[in-house]
C-alpha cells in the first residue's frame, strides 16, 4: 500500500468529466478517467482527500481564448448525416472531433475543472492542484482539433494573467506538440511554453520545431524539443533535463502548469515513443521538483492524451495524483484485484497490469554538452543518443541565447 503522508495538494474531480464522450469507437474514451479514479481509490490514495467539485466555465471565460463564432458553433453543433468529412467548419464533425450530445456543456466542465485548480492556487488555498480531465491543448481559438473542443489550459493561463501572475511556465509532455497553447501565447512574453514531443516530421500536428521560438518581445519563450520515434525513458529524461531546468531557472516562473499526456508510453496505439509508466512517473516528479525549486511549489497539473485505457492511463495518472498530493506509490505495488475485475468486465481481452510500474530502470546520463555522451559500442543505442543530443542542441541554440543562457554549456 502507498505511504499516505498528507501533502499540500488538491484533486479536482466531478463525474461530469465522463460526459466528454465522443463516440463508442473513438480512442479518447471517458473510461480512462473512470478507471484512474477507481484505481486511486482502490489503492487508498484518496483516503481522507476531499476532492474539489468544479462547475462549468462560463462564456466570458471561454471567450478569453476562443472566438464568439466558434463558441456559438459548438453550442449549436449537430452531427451531420453520412460519413464524417476530412475537413469541417470549425473542425466539428470530423473523425477526430465528431459532434456528440451536449458537447458545449461537457467541454465547459473540463475548462471549469482547470480553472478551479488555478483559482485554488491563486487564492493560496493549495500549492498544488491536479485535474486529470483537463489538458485539451490542441483546441484553437476558432476550431476544435485533436480531440479538443475548448482549450482549458489556455483559459486558465489567461485567467491567471489577469489575477496577479505575470510569469507562467507551461510544460507539455504529451507525445503530440502543444500547438494550441503555444499559438495562443506565442507573442506574450509573460508565458513560457515548453513542449517535449515526438518529432513533427513523424506525427500530427507536424508542428513544434526548435525554430518555433515565439514572436516579438516573446521571442525565446516558446521552446520545442522534438524527440525521435522509439525513444525510451533514459533518453527522454536526458532531453527533458537538458532543456527544462535551465529554461525555468532563467524565466523564474511564479507557477508551473504541466500538461501530462501519457501517450508517450510504448503501448500507446497512436504514437511511437517507448516510455514506461515508470518513466512517466519520473517526469511528473521532475516537474513537481521544478515547481518547488522555481515557483514556490505552485504546480497545476492536467491530463491530456493517452489511449492505453486499461494498462497505461490509469496507472500513470494515479501516479500523477500521488505526485500532486505528495504521497508515494511504489511502482512495485500490486494492482488491486477488485480493480482488475472491474476493467476485465469492460475489456475482457486485455490483460490488466499486475503492478503499478513496468519494472523499467529510469536512471539516465545527463546531457554534457556538444559532442558529449559516452559511446557504448551498441550501434542502435549510440545512434539514438546522438539523435537525441542533436535535437537538444538545436533546441538550446534556438532559444537559450534569447533567455540569457549559453546553449552549449551543460551547466545552464
Amino acid at each position: 500500500m502507498p505511504d499516505l503522508a498528507r501533502g499540500d495538494g488538491t484533486v479536482v474531480w466531478t463525474d461530469k468529466f465522463l460526459d466528454y464522450a465522443w463516440t463508442p469507437e473513438h480512442p479518447m474514451r471517458p473510461a480512462r478517467l473512470e478507471f484512474t479514479m477507481a484505481l486511486a481509490h482502490g489503492l487508498g490514495l484518496l483516503d481522507g482527500v476531499e476532492t474539489l467539485t468544479p462547475g462549468a466555465a462560463g462564456e466570458a471565460d471561454l471567450l478569453r481564448v476562443h472566438t464568439h463564432d466558434y463558441v456559438e458553433a459548438v453550442k449549436h453543433a449537430v452531427r451531420p448525416p453520412g460519413p464524417p468529412p476530412a475537413v469541417a467548419p470549425y473542425g466539428l464533425g470530423t473523425t477526430d472531433n465528431p459532434v456528440f450530445p451536449h458537447m458545449h456543456e461537457a467541454a465547459s466542465v473540463i475548462v471549469g475543472g482547470t480553472l478551479a485548480a488555478a483559482r485554488e492556487i491563486a487564492a493560496g488555498r493549495t500549492r498544488r492542484a491536479v485535474s486529470i480531465g483537463g489538458g485539451m491543448h490542441h483546441a484553437m481559438p476558432e476550431a476544435a482539433a485533436g480531440f479538443c473542443v475548448y482549450n482549458d489550459v489556455a483559459v486558465a493561463i489567461s485567467w491567471l494573467l489577469d489575477n496577479g501572475f505575470d510569469r507562467i511556465a507551461y510544460i507539455d509532455v504529451d507525445v503530440h506538440h502543444g500547438d494550441g497553447v503555444q499559438r495562443m501565447f506565442y507573442g506574450d512574453p509573460r508565458v513560457l511554453t515548453l513542449s517535449i514531443h515526438q518529432h513533427p516530421a513523424t506525427l500530427w500536428p507536424n508542428t513544434g520545431w526548435p525554430e518555433e521560438t515565439g514572436m516579438g518581445k516573446a521571442e525565446g519563450t516558446a521552446i520545442n524539443l522534438p524527440i525521435m520515434p522509439g525513444t525510451r525513458d533514459a533518453l527522454w529524461l536526458r532531453g527533458f533535463h537538458a532543456v527544462a531546468p535551465g529554461a525555468l531557472a532563467a524565466f523564474r516562473p511564479q507557477i508551473v502548469i504541466s500538461q501530462c499526456g501519457v501517450d508517450t508510453h510504448r503501448e500507446d496505439p497512436l504514437a511511437d515513443l517507448e516510455l514506461s509508466v515508470d518513466g512517466q512517473r519520473a517526469a511528473f516528479l521532475a516537474m513537481r521538483e521544478l515547481a518547488d525549486t522555481y515557483a514556490e511549489g505552485r504546480w497545476l497539473a492536467v491530463g491530456g492524451g493517452g489511449y492505453g485505457l486499461i494498462r497505461v492511463v490509469p496507472r500513470a495518472w494515479t501516479h500523477l495524483l500521488a505526485t500532486a498530493l505528495d504521497r508515494t506509490i511504489d511502482p512495485g505495488t500490486a494492482v488491486p484485484q477488485e480493480w482488475k475485475d472491474r476493467v476485465g468486465a469492460y475489456a475482457p481481452t486485455v490483460a490488466p497490469p499486475e503492478t503499478m510500474g513496468d519494472g523499467a530502470d529510469t536512471t539516465f546520463d545527463r546531457w554534457d554538452g556538444p559532442g558529449g555522451g559516452r559511446e557504448t559500442g551498441d550501434e542502435r543505442a549510440d545512434r539514438a543518443r546522438r539523435a537525441l543530443d542533436t535535437s537538444v542542441l538545436a533546441t538550446r541554440r534556438a532559444t537559450f541565447g534569447l533567455l540569457g543562457l549559453d546553449p552549449e554549456d551543460p551547466r545552464d
